[in-house]
């Protein structure tokens, strides 16, 4: 079964202040991650579930699964969630990003 994959308003904001700073830094960089992650989110439309659940994922009311990009230090946890035959990415976070928390959580709200 294929999978439909959605990138949420908030996801969609992160992506971008990655670019952005990467962009800054090295412009050639920025637009190989950029692909990079954007290939990498693509491979979710089959077997989603195949990710682990995210460190995160008991203060969701539902289940949150991560998929990981990148190597070595510069690694990003993709969070996302399945409804359906539907995947939404919810967040994408740096990991050398805390955990989200329910108060992360309560004041995107």
């Amino acid at each position: 079964m294929a999978f439909k994959v959605k990138i949420t308003f908030i996801a969609e904001g992160e992506i971008e202040k990655a670019y952005n700073w990467y962009r800054k830094v090295n412009e050639v960089f920025a637009d190989e991650w950029f692909k990079g992650l954007m290939n990498k989110i693509a491979t979710l439309q089959e077997m989603p579930q195949r990710c682990a659940f995210a460190i995160e994922n008991d203060i969701f009311s539902e289940d949150v699964r991560q998929l990981l990009d990148g190597k070595t230090k510069n690694i990003y946890r993709v969070l996302f969630t399945i409804r359906e035959d539907t995947v939404y990415i919810l967040y994408i976070r740096h990991s050398s990003q805390n955990p989200l928390t329910k108060n992360d959580l309560d004041n995107l709200t």
